[in-house]
């Protein structure tokens, strides 16, 4: 029964405005997460970039809500920001990443779009909570309107690593939440269509239409995104849990980007590979039990699976959908021999700091392949206190390699990583610093190239001893790579720890130097 002081038509509206307010709080933060996240992707930096992003939206939001005053009439103002966030959120990601591959920027529509949804999202609980008022809504409380608002937040920031990205990606997740905000307009519309303007209704169909339209081509918009991003045919593109794996390929010639970065390309990936596995392989007193780090492509699991002796090698990678490719995909496999589907190779879908804390085993060499430290969810895993726990899995007479970036583009980083292992207690000669033995080589792909071995006992000065079929590494280039110009010798830096993260900061003011 419904009160007899309220009629049915405005109880209709009020629960619907509720409800409103929660569909429309749930699209507006995914909108923000969207930009955060496509911007990381584009211009590297997770923390800066989100840091960026959540103040200019909620200084937006801000904004919005002083502007909502100026509205005289509330619900055509709420449909009216419904439409504009329909359109501005829904087309955010295929608008940022055109205009990145056609214009290799995007701080000008990442930010103008940015300031654009917030200060529209910023608008809508003021209209709500105005139009409530108008339609009688019993025992109206604010406050009520902002329990709703904030329950949307949450389902958002749940659902948006949780379902949204693994199931949709970037491109059809704004899409679908712009013909959200579109279906809150048109039902909105149906509702109080006694106020609504017929130009509304022409306004919201067309921008349903469009926004229908191009989700249904999400995937065709993502293919020819792709195409403009990368110089080469795209052959693959998935988005994960974790990432954006993409690989291209021209003429022969394959590469690997997560998250647009390049990993490695098939013409010359091997002076990568080689110069990460065989010196530590060599070095070690036994290689009969292998750990690798990162490296979901296969590519170390093969050098490593060269030598003689190797029994077991336990692959430790964050992305199953990674190593899944790698192991399954005809073509992608065959990059690697095959070797992710050998019996000897175990493969672990865990992030490497919890595999590292858990594990009880002891292995003989330790490769640590992991991406770049260009943010500090990956800093840690450069880490004195990460170093720390993974130093306790090594073998006393086992040798432990890590890739350190580039020596030349951004020499304080590399040698941060050399100095962090320098603090890292030593468990077989307590009294004792670990040894270090920086080394780098060059590589087509990425320029001059530098990794870190670490034993706990100090090695001979003795040749490597290396399997047949190498097509780079050698006894000569393994001197060379040893030694290092003036320009990209040691100098003080600060060792990475999780209090300060220092590594992040070399990295990034390295590379800018060279190519901003």
């Amino acid at each position: 029964m419904t009160a007899p002081d309220v009629p049915q038509d405005n109880r209709l509206r009020e629960v619907w405005l509720l409800l409103a307010t929660l569909l429309v709080a749930i699209a507006g933060l995914i909108y923000e997460l969207i930009a955060a996240t496509v911007s990381s992707y584009l211009l590297g930096d997770s923390v800066r970039q989100f840091s960026f992003v959540i103040g200019v939206f909620l200084s937006a939001m801000g904004l919005g809500a002083w502007v909502s005053r100026f509205v005289a009439d509330p619900v055509r103002g709420f449909i009216w920001a419904q439409v504009a966030l329909g359109v501005i959120g829904g087309f955010l990601a295929p608008v940022l990443f055109f205009s990145y591959a056609v214009t290799d920027t995007v701080g000008g529509p990442l930010y103008g779009a940015l300031i654009a949804i917030g200060a529209l999202s910023g608008m809508e609980i003021p209209l709500i909570a105005r139009v409530l008022e108008t339609v009688g809504a019993r025992r109206f409380r604010f406050e009520n309107v902002l329990t709703v608002d904030y329950i949307g937040a949450l389902v958002a920031s749940l659902a948006f690593p949780l379902f949204v990205i693994p199931n949709l990606g970037l491109m059809s997740a704004s899409l679908s939440f712009g013909v959200l905000n579109l279906a809150v307009a048109l039902l909105s519309l149906w509702i109080f269509r006694d106020r609504a303007l017929r130009a509304q209704w022409v306004a919201c169909g067309l921008a349903l239409v469009a926004a229908v339209v191009a989700l249904v081509q999400a995937e065709r918009l993502v293919s020819v995104a792709d195409q403009a991003l990368f110089e080469d045919d795209v052959i693959l593109t998935e988005q994960t849990a974790y990432q954006k794996i993409s690989v291209t390929r021209f003429r022969d010639r394959t590469r690997l980007y997560l998250d647009h970065s390049l990993q490695f390309d098939s013409y010359d990936e091997y002076r990568y590979h080689e110069a990460l596995v065989h010196p530590a392989m060599s070095i070690a007193e036994r290689h009969a039990n292998v750990l690798i780090l990162g490296g979901g492509d296969g590519m170390a699991t093969r050098e490593v699976l060269r030598h003689d002796g190797v029994e077991h090698i336990t692959l430790v990678d964050l992305d199953p959908r990674m190593t899944a490719l790698f192991r399954d995909h005809a073509e992608l496999a065959a990059l690697n021999a095959h070797v992710l589907s050998d019996p000897r190779v175990s493969i672990v879908n865990s992030d490497a700091w919890r595999f590292a804390e858990q594990s009880q085993a002891t292995f003989d060499v330790v490769i640590l392949d992991l991406p770049d430290p260009k943010n500090i969810a990956l800093s840690k895993l450069y880490s004195r206190e990460f170093y720390s726990l993974l130093i306790e899995r090594l073998a006393s007479g086992g040798a432990l390699v890590t890739q350190s970036g580039s020596p030349t583009y951004a020499p304080e980083a590399f040698w941060s990583i050399v100095a962090t292992w320098g603090e890292v207690r030593n468990p077989a000669l307590p009294d004792d610093t670990l040894t270090t033995l920086p080394y780098h080589v060059y590589v087509p792909s990425f320029g001059d190239w530098g990794f870190t071995l670490v034993t706990p006992l100090p090695h001979r000065a003795r040749p490597l001893s290396l399997p047949e079929g190498l097509k780079f590494l050698t006894e000569a280039t393994w001197s060379a790579a040893r030694s290092f110009p003036p320009d990209a010798a040691r100098r003080p830096v600060q060792s990475n720890t999780l209090q300060t993260h220092a590594l992040v900061e070399y990295y990034l003011t390295g590379w800018d130097r060279w190519f901003e």
